[in-house]
């Protein structure tokens, strides 16, 4: 992996959400609309969008959020890997995660035509709202013609479009790939929603930003994101042979379905896929320093990892590092498998543990080391774990290694 570009409510760019993970910043906030004053439950984790976007604006209008936001990850990341320009992105591939595509466009087109009472929407409502539009847009902007495919896996997505994309340079369909996830949800449709499905948290009015609770006894819900993150994954051979600087290797990628319930963890399921991942690697439990958990803050998801994570390490479970850093940066669904797979990778790179914020009254069925509220530094790290777990069952893990420069 050579490049990293990452757009996300604790900071937008690597060094800024480098430093928000050491620092145990929380992005969560509440949003100020007319919208949000009706909210029973109003925390989510929200990118400040003019503080990152350097798109001109004829751009923009043809643009959702969520594809500005994949796009400035991506050249980020591109630019990372020093790839800008270069002649290997004609064959590079392009693997980008969503949940929910162009969700604002979708919204926007509804209240114009039944809000309003608009005879007609935007005429470019179907080509910006549609998922592919921001591996499109990618492919477009680094001339990539290799193949372009996104995945829409729910919370799993990005991390299985990375994981896919791994395979994609094995088999040799190309040298390099970008590879992530982007995500832009936080519409008043998709709020209601998720509302009415009971899920989200209960925030503290006076203290939004500590809404999001992951294996605290007190934690109530998920908290809802937006943002994206991209990597450069690059054949190591073609890597070195132009001098790149190699942040990590992705040496590992595991994924399985529970094929048992829509929205109900198995902690049958995730065991296989982090199994899966640890098969793919060639590693054994007890070589993984960190994990960085799915870890939703829901009351049934943090208990079901928990066990999964006890049954694939067994012994080494009570030695293991593990954080959610969704109690940072919130839960940014299709985007949040790349999000914390770089997070575990700077983990890697700067040997430090992101902390679990909020974490200040442990669930006693949640008895694992989660690195509660602070960051630990100068921690020798060789290979960590990222868990990503969706509903409709599907679940994806990632491994990391360092490699030696």
């Amino acid at each position: 992996m050579t490049g990293i570009g990452v757009v996300s409510p604790i900071g937008n760019g690597g060094p800024a959400f480098l430093a928000g993970l050491q620092n145990g910043r929380s992005g969560i906030r509440a949003l100020r609309d007319d919208f949000s004053a009706r909210l029973a439950h109003n925390a989510f984790g929200v990118v400040d969008l003019p503080a990152v976007t350097s798109l001109p604006r004829s751009r923009l209008a043809g643009l959702d959020r969520f594809s500005i936001f994949g796009l400035i990850a991506a050249h980020e990341a591109v630019a990372d890997a020093g790839l800008a320009g270069h002649s290997c992105l004609d064959r590079a591939v392009v693997s980008v995660g969503t949940g929910m595509g162009g969700a604002e466009t979708l919204q926007q087109g509804y209240e114009e035509l039944l809000l309003r009472g608009g005879a007609r929407i935007n005429p470019f409502t179907v080509i910006k709202g549609m998922n592919n539009a921001a591996a499109a847009h990618i492919a477009i902007d680094f001339g990539c013609h290799g193949q372009s495919l996104t995945y829409s896996t729910a919370c799993s997505s990005s991390a299985i479009a990375i994981g896919e994309a791994l395979r994609a340079i094995r088999c040799a369909h190309a040298d390099v790939a970008i590879a992530g996830g982007t995500e832009a949800l936080l519409t008043h449709g998709t709020i209601a929603a998720w509302q009415a499905l009971r899920t989200l948290a209960i925030p503290d009015p006076a203290d939004p930003s500590t809404a999001c609770r992951p294996f605290a006894a007190d934690r109530s819900g998920l908290v809802l994101a937006e943002g994206a993150g991209f990597v450069i994954l690059e054949e190591e051979v073609h890597a070195r042979a132009r001098g790149a600087t190699i942040h990590a290797r992705l040496s590992g990628y595991g994924a399985s379905t529970d094929a048992g319930h829509l929205t109900k963890p198995d902690p049958a399921g995730q065991t296989a896929a982090m199994r899966a991942a640890l098969t793919d690697a060639g590693l054994r439990e007890s070589d993984i320093g960190y994990v960085n958990a799915h870890g939703t803050a829901t009351l049934a998801g943090d208990i079901a990892e928990t066990e999964a994570i006890k049954r694939v390490f067994r012994q080494h479970a009570a030695a293991l590092a593990i954080s959610s850093t969704k109690s940072m940066h919130g839960h940014l669904m299709g985007a949040t498998g790349a999000v914390e797979f770089i997070a575990s990778v700077l983990a890697l790179q700067h040997r430090f543990l992101p902390p679990t914020i909020n974490l200040h009254n442990p669930d006693p069925a949640c008895d694992l080391d989660y690195v509660p509220n602070r960051a630990r530094h100068d921690v020798r790290l060789e290979h960590v774990m990222s868990n990503s777990f969706a509903f409709g069952g599907s679940n994806a893990v990632l491994i990391a290694s360092r490699v030696a420069s």
